[in-house]
């Protein structure tokens, strides 16, 4: 079972990876993800300030979505090791 920093850190590490995948960081003038992980309930947000980007929130809501995803896998690589 993944431990509650690991879960944090893997989440947020995907969310920032999908934004800068889709963004130069030229484009990105702030950005803010916040992980919280509390008794097995995940909650993600992401905030993106790019406004020379015409996708931004777009990529806000995916990277809001790799990090649940990337929770996911987490999990199931870890029910797996079992």
């Amino acid at each position: 079972m993944p431990s509650d920093d690991e879960v944090v850190r893997t989440a947020a590490e995907a969310a920032e990876g999908l934004i800068f995948s889709r963004l130069k960081n030229s484009e990105v003038r702030d950005v803010d993800v916040t992980v919280e992980f509390e008794d097995g309930v995940l909650d993600v947000d992401v905030y993106l300030n790019a406004p020379d980007a015409a996708n931004e929130e777009q990529v806000a809501e995916d990277a809001a979505l790799a990090a649940r995803s990337a929770v996911d896998d987490l999990f199931a690589e870890a029910e797996d090791a079992d």
